[in-house]
């Protein structure tokens, strides 16, 4: 009788190593961990959908665009950030090397963790974490000597994701994401 596909309830070994200690394991959990990190991003489709472009009809309403898509967009953006970056330093190899050593904090710090961090007893938020990552990873790479690089391709890279969040319609459900980040203002009443 097989038994594949079934999950044991005991193990009969007692020389068996304790769960989670096998580099297969380690993996296991990383790929689970990558999937539902990734699972937060929004569909590419969605993102670069040419219909849901158009020309904002105020500054409050670009306001409120640029709020909404860069809370529902965030995993994205930052993809493409990131993205941008990396492209700008093929030519440097000593920089690209410290910028996947970044990447590797970035994805076991920021993308794939599941359960907020903690240090010292404390809890950080995921804006800590993401300003802290962002900023050891521009003070690294300025260190590199490819300053003007790196900062022509975060430029490059945030005016992109500022004109999408400008032009990019949010559907009507975006709306009630952005407030997990942002706190509404509500104009004040006239008298």
């Amino acid at each position: 009788m097989s038994k594949y596909g079934t999950i044991p309830i005991s193990s009969s070994s007692s020389d068996a190593p304790p769960p989670g200690s096998s580099p297969l394991d380690f993996i296991s959990r990383a790929k689970a961990c990558g999937a539902s990190a990734l699972a937060t991003r929004q569909p590419w489709r969605e993102l670069a959908d040419p219909k849901a472009l158009a020309v904002p009809r105020g500054l409050g309403d670009a306001y409120l665009r640029a709020r909404a898509n860069l809370a529902h967009f965030s995993m994205n953006y930052a993809i493409v950030v990131l993205g941008v970056v990396f492209l700008s330093l093929l030519w440097h190899p000593f920089s690209l090397i410290v910028f996947l050593a970044c990447m590797v904090a970035w994805v076991f710090l920021y993308f794939l963790r599941d359960v907020p961090l903690a240090l010292f007893g404390h809890t950080i938020g995921d804006g800590v974490v993401l300003a802290v990552l962002s900023a050891l990873t521009l003070i690294l790479l300025l260190l590199t000597g490819a300053t003007g690089n790196i900062l022509t391709s975060l430029l490059v890279g945030l005016v992109l994701v500022l004109l999408h969040a400008l032009l990019h319609r949010p559907a009507d459900s975006i709306d009630e994401e952005a407030g997990r980040w942002y706190t509404s203002v509500t104009p004040p009443q006239p008298y």
